[in-house]
């Protein structure tokens, strides 16, 4: 008997962002845990997680904002940025948020990993263990490459 096709992975995402002393930044986080440790150019991302069958992905973004970093994302309209697909095969859906908050009130939720490997030791990590204002050209440097595109389609004038 034919399986049905496997959906692929879908997460959602916010792009928050502010100007300061007129720069455009935007608010990334790193992620946790022992694999992303010593990563760091490349490795960072827009707060954003996995969207599950049936649920709406702009809903999705902001609950895993809040998740992800312990703070309500700020009251206003979000601006579809698009999709892009990750290498690993992910779809990402992103929505630019103008507003701010305070990265050093950001709490992460956690996960549990058996660490070190074959251990039997299970620990528990923070998902994100930083969130961090970067301006435009620095945020280029630090995020995952399929994401910087959201930064371009972020600056295209409206």
């Amino acid at each position: 008997m034919r399986q049905p096709p496997k959906r692929l992975a879908q997460s959602a995402g916010l792009v928050l962002y502010r100007r300061r002393d007129g720069k455009l930044e935007v608010l990334l986080v790193h992620p946790g845990g022992p694999f992303w440790q010593k990563r760091d150019d490349g490795a960072w991302s827009i707060p954003k997680g996995e969207i599950a069958e049936n649920e709406i992905g702009i809903e999705v973004a902001r609950r895993e904002f809040h998740e992800e970093l312990g703070v309500t994302a700020p009251e206003g309209e979000p601006t579809p940025l698009g999709a892009v697909r990750q290498s690993g095969g992910k779809t990402v859906h992103a929505w630019a948020l103008s507003g701010d908050v305070d990265v050093t009130k950001t709490t992460s939720n956690t996960f549990e990993l058996e660490w070190p490997p074959r251990s039997g030791k299970m620990q528990t990590f923070p998902e994100v263990d930083r969130a961090v204002w970067f301006d435009v050209d620095t945020a280029r440097r630090k995020l995952l490459p399929a994401q910087r595109i959201f930064l371009d389609r972020l600056e295209e004038p409206r």
